[in-house]
């Protein structure tokens, strides 16, 4: 019941972005881990049996840009005196992935993309909320580096 509760308030904070503009540092790194592990997640999942180029080098593109978001936060956390936990997807990610475990073939690949879509919304959300209100420097500064690239894969994302 102790993971569950923090895991439901991120849920409901990354659904309302409103919100999420105006989290705590611990807040926002608890959610900016947990989209990027359901990112690094989903694409590994799509990287099995993808035959598509395309849908590969975009997940091969999420693993790398995501890796190197999920470092930059823990940096900025580790400069803002955080200790975070490990990542924890909230039951949204965690049903998406089950969901892309059930497809197989191209159902998998177009579950995928319009995943990512939804995904990248929220994160979006995320990041330049907490760049424009967030209290600690060192994440602001991370989130509004980090934005700017989740942008470029939605952008990414519309010509597929």
């Amino acid at each position: 019941m102790k993971r569950f509760l923090p895991v439901a308030a991120l849920a409901i904070v990354l659904a309302t972005p409103a919100v999420a503009q105006q989290m705590a540092p611990a807040a926002y790194v608890a959610a900016a881990g947990a989209g990027d592990l359901y990112e690094k997640t989903s694409s590994q999942l799509v990287l099995q049996s993808t035959k598509d180029p395309k849908v590969r080098s975009f997940a091969q593109g999420m693993i790398r840009d995501h890796n190197k978001s999920t470092a930059m936060v823990k940096s900025a956390a580790a400069q803002a005196g955080l200790k975070p936990k490990p990542p924890v997807m909230t039951p949204e990610q965690s049903g998406m992935v089950a969901q892309l475990r059930k497809e197989s073939g191209t159902a998998r690949d177009r579950t995928y993309l319009t995943q990512q879509q939804t995904a990248h919304q929220q994160a979006l959300a995320l990041h330049q909320g907490y760049a424009a209100n967030g209290t600690a420097g060192s994440l602001k500064t991370a989130a509004g580096q980090i934005a700017p690239v989740v942008q470029h894969h939605i952008d990414m994302l519309a010509g597929m």
